[in-house]
């Protein structure tokens, strides 16, 4: 089942600030596997298809580096299409000694790296969803040991690694906010994605058509953290896809009504979550 596409709404692609704009390109292609789409001055697009960007890495005027205890990204999700790729995406990440952490999260099975500036990354395969088990409208994950043994078995002598296959998706996103509460209301409430599992009170995850979630939420940099400064290390938006333009047209009307600003800016429309951080919200 594809949750990445209508009638799902989901997260399509992510831009992110960088230092250095040519260490991350050669760390996005050569280490992830991404493609290049096109390039300007400041910023660089990135593809696995040569058509669709996934992800956009800038170096803006002035950049920072990113500071700890800020809202923003925690990280974004890479979702491969098989438990044969993630198995040669480990391969390649061990050939390179690149530090990685894992875990099986039951629906799912992930590793976990950073980017030269500290950007979280997930690479992961999803199970198959008639596996997942729900109990009253949530799922159930964990965050148990990465069988890795299990999962190499899938990557055979003959497996080369080839960078990121072509039906490579954003799978999620996962965010810092400074409160729970106040970025469930404006998800679920005006972006329209259910909560399907919660954690201590700390984390939430949300999704539509019971995917194990599309976003998550947590306050693990403190609760009432401050926003990144607008030329640090980070998220610059990432980019939500509402499967018609009546959904988006929903989203629109039930942001104001909670007096969320959304606005148009080069035909593209923005809003910004109670924490800062910015989206786009397109149709498929």
């Amino acid at each position: 089942m594809n949750f990445h596409t209508a009638p799902h709404t989901y997260v399509s692609s992510v831009h992110i600030f960088v230092e250095n704009l040519e260490r991350s390109y050669d760390f996005y292609t050569e280490i992830i596997g991404f493609k290049l789409l096109d390039k300007s001055e400041n910023q660089i697009r990135l593809s696995v298809d040569g058509n669709h960007p996934l992800l956009t890495i800038e170096q803006p005027d002035d950049v920072i580096a990113k500071e700890g205890r800020t809202t923003g990204l925690y990280h974004f999700a890479i979702l491969l299409p098989n438990r044969s790729e993630l198995a040669k995406a480990v391969l390649h990440l061990s050939k390179h000694q690149w530090p990685i952490g894992s875990s099986d999260h039951l629906v799912s099975e992930a590793i976990y790296l950073s980017d030269p500036d500290g950007n979280g990354i997930e690479l992961y395969a999803d199970r198959d969803p008639s596996k997942w088990q729900w109990q009253d409208q949530q799922i159930q994950m964990t965050v148990d040991p990465l069988n890795f043994e299990s999962l190499l078995s899938e990557a055979n002598s003959e497996s080369t690694w080839g960078g990121l296959p072509s039906k490579t998706l954003i799978g999620h996103i996962h965010l810092h906010v400074a409160h729970i509460e106040e970025a469930e209301r404006f998800y679920r409430d005006a972006l329209g994605f259910d909560i399907v599992s919660r954690f201590g009170g700390q984390a939430s995850f949300l999704s539509t058509g019971k995917y194990h979630h599309h976003i998550a939420i947590n306050t693990w940099a403190g609760v009432g953290a401050a926003r990144p400064a607008s030329n640090q290390v980070g998220l610059k938006h990432f980019t939500i896809n509402y499967p018609t333009e009546h959904k988006r047209k929903e989203a629109v009307n039930e942001l104001r009504k909670l007096h969320f600003t959304v606005e148009e800016s080069d035909g593209l429309l923005f809003t910004t979550d109670p924490s800062g951080n910015s989206i786009i919200l397109a149709i498929n």
